[in-house]
C-alpha cells in the first residue's frame, strides 16, 4: 500500500534514483495505490547529469510493494521494497531499461511496454 509521502525507489535508468508520492490517481478521494496502480510522485534524489532531475514532478506506475497482493489462485506474491517506474503521458516509461523482477498483474493494468522492457517476470 503507497499512500501519499510514501518514499519509493526508481526501477529504471530515467535518472530518478528516490521519489516520493503525494497524490494517488484514479479517484476523488483514492488513499492507497497498489501494484500496477499510477501515481504523481516529486524526485527527491537523482543521477546528476540526466533528464530526470531533482525536484521535477513525475508520474509513475507502481511495480513492486512490501505489502502482499494476493493473486486470483490464492497465492501472494511480496517484494523487499516500494518500487515504480517513471511514464510519460502516454503510459509508456520514460526509461530504457527496467531493473529487478516485474508482476505479471502490470498486464493486467495495461502497461505491456513495461513487461516487455523487464528481465525478470514474476
Amino acid at each position: 500500500m503507497i499512500q501519499e509521502r510514501s518514499m519509493l525507489t526508481v526501477a529504471d535508468n530515467s535518472g530518478a534514483k528516490i521519489i516520493q508520492c503525494f497524490r494517488v490517481l484514479g479517484a476523488t478521494r483514492r488513499r492507497y495505490a497498489r501494484i500496477g496502480d499510477v501515481i504523481v510522485a516529486s524526485v527527491k534524489k537523482a543521477e546528476p547529469r540526466k533528464a530526470i532531475k531533482k525536484k521535477d514532478i513525475v508520474r509513475a506506475v507502481i511495480i513492486r510493494q512490501k505489502q502482499p497482493l494476493r493473486r486470483a489462485d490464492g497465492s501472494y506474491i511480496r517484494f523487499d521494497e516500494n518500487a515504480a517506474i517513471l511514464i510519460d503521458a502516454k503510459q509508456e516509461p520514460k526509461a530504457t531499461r527496467i531493473f529487478g523482477p516485474v508482476p505479471r498483474e502490470i498486464k493486467e493494468k495495461g502497461f505491456e511496454k513495461i513487461l516487455t522492457m523487464a528481465k525478470e517476470i514474476v
